[in-house]
């Protein structure tokens, strides 16, 4: 009911005012990505989006309604990002290219942020149940890709036709995120790479079952 109030609100917003709101969301990702949800406040995003209060407040009633904007702008860019390296993968030469793309860009800022998605969930989920389950949906549409890549290798008979896509997606989702802290702890990708290795190592295991069996 609130997602639909605050989406008939933004088509309602003039050119200008969108404008405005979507540089205060934007900004306070850039800051937050970096401060982290606790270390950004209201004060800051004023400053460093170049608005006045009264603006802010125009669009936003409270910080906790600028953090579920937030979320909204972050888990949209980040699942077209992943619908887009994901869509492309139809073999494992494929895969390890996503691979690679996601520990070197991750390597860029030595693991210093972890994931978009993921280190907003750890500040977020428990102080804000609607923030929570939104974040939810975003990682299932994640899980989702996946599960879709490992379909399309069922349909290549690059993994056996009786794997368990979902689990194998919740693995793969799961070596993703694990990895991510590992490397933000660590300020290096070493354990980012690792972690999603050994999730490849079991599909390559699973399609070596399949070529024995054959």
């Amino acid at each position: 009911m609130e997602e639909r109030s605050s989406q008939a609100t933004t088509s309602r917003l003039t050119a200008r005012g969108a404008k405005t709101r979507s540089r205060i969301v934007g900004t306070a990702a850039d800051l937050m990505r970096v401060r982290g949800v606790g270390g950004t406040t209201l004060d800051d995003v004023i400053v460093a989006s170049n608005v006045s209060k009264s603006q802010l407040y125009r669009h936003f009633e409270d910080k906790q309604a600028l953090v579920r904007a937030v979320i909204e702008l972050v888990g949209d860019r980040t699942i077209a990002i992943e619908r887009e390296r994901l869509s492309k993968v139809m073999t494992f030469a494929g895969l390890r290219r996503w691979r690679d793309a996601l520990v070197e860009n991750n390597a860029l800022q030595e693991g210093r942020y972890g994931c978009p998605l993921g280190s907003l969930a750890n500040e977020v989920s428990d102080q804000d149940s609607i923030a929570r389950k939104r974040l939810l949906d975003l990682f299932s549409a994640w899980q989702e890709l996946f599960e879709d890549l490992l379909r399309r290798f069922q349909k290549a008979d690059l993994i056996p036709q009786e794997a368990d896509v979902s689990q194998l997606a919740t693995g793969l989702l799961a070596a993703v995120q694990g990895g991510y802290l590992l490397a933000q702890a660590s300020r290096d990708v070493t354990p980012m790479a690792s972690a999603i290795d050994m999730a490849l190592a079991h599909l390559h295991t699973l399609h070596s079952k399949r070529n024995a069996a054959s």
